[in-house]
Order: C-alpha cells, then sequence, then structure tokens
C-alpha cells in the first residue's frame, strides 16, 4: 500500500468470498448457518425484527435504527412473513456477495444438507 493511502474497511461483500476460499463450500454454509443461530429467536427459530435488534450487538450492528433492521429484514423475506428462515437467512447472505453470485442456486443445493 503506498504512503498516505488509508485501508477502507472490509465490507461483508468483501469477507464471504474470502471465508468459501477459506473455509470451502461446507464450511462456509456452517458459518452462515451458525449466524442464523446466533441471530435466530429460539422459539420460533426465525430472525425476527426482535430477535435481530436483540442480537446485533454481537455482530457490531448496534448503531443501527429499527427501519434499517426492518429493510434487512424485508430484502431477504422471501414468503413475505416477516421473519427470516434459515433458508432465506443464507440465501440473502449469497446474494449480498456478488462474487459468490456466478452460480448461487447450484452452489446452495450442493449444500443444502446443512439447512435442515
Amino acid at each position: 500500500m503506498a504512503r498516505g493511502q488509508q485501508r477502507r474497511p472490509m465490507e461483508f461483500e468483501d469477507f464471504l468470498p474470502v471465508m468459501a476460499e477459506k473455509l470451502g463450500g461446507d464450511g462456509l454454509v456452517e458459518e452462515l448457518c451458525n449466524g442464523f443461530r446466533l441471530l435466530m429467536d429460539p422459539r420460533h427459530r426465525l430472525i425476527t425484527f426482535d430477535s435481530l435488534k436483540r442480537n446485533a450487538a454481537l455482530l457490531g450492528l448496534d448503531g443501527l435504527r429499527d427501519d434499517e433492521l426492518r429493510a434487512m429484514i424485508r430484502e431477504g423475506d422471501a414468503d413475505g412473513d416477516g421473519a427470516l428462515s434459515q433458508w432465506e437467512f443464507c440465501v440473502l447472505m449469497v446474494r449480498l456477495s456478488p462474487q459468490l453470485m456466478e452460480a448461487p442456486s447450484q452452489w446452495m443445493d450442493q449444500h443444502s444438507a446443512f439447512m435442515s
């Protein structure tokens, strides 16, 4: 890095492909599932607005406003129930990473055993 240049913080879009390369497909899916469990409401086994708000600080997201948290859920809520299932969460994480978008459905199909 040239003198005087600042490193930009690593964005999620940059981080997921690095994780995929380092962990391999199965390892990445396992980590996504761990992330889902960290954020989910254990009674409903879904990421709800309340569970996301309650657990956001664990991911350094405690500065987000309620409308931003709701927008995060809306972005991945494929079935319109106002919450994220494990599948919706994993699909959203892959969608947010352009480098993994080359063959997302094939990749998710290959590793769907972790989604049960």
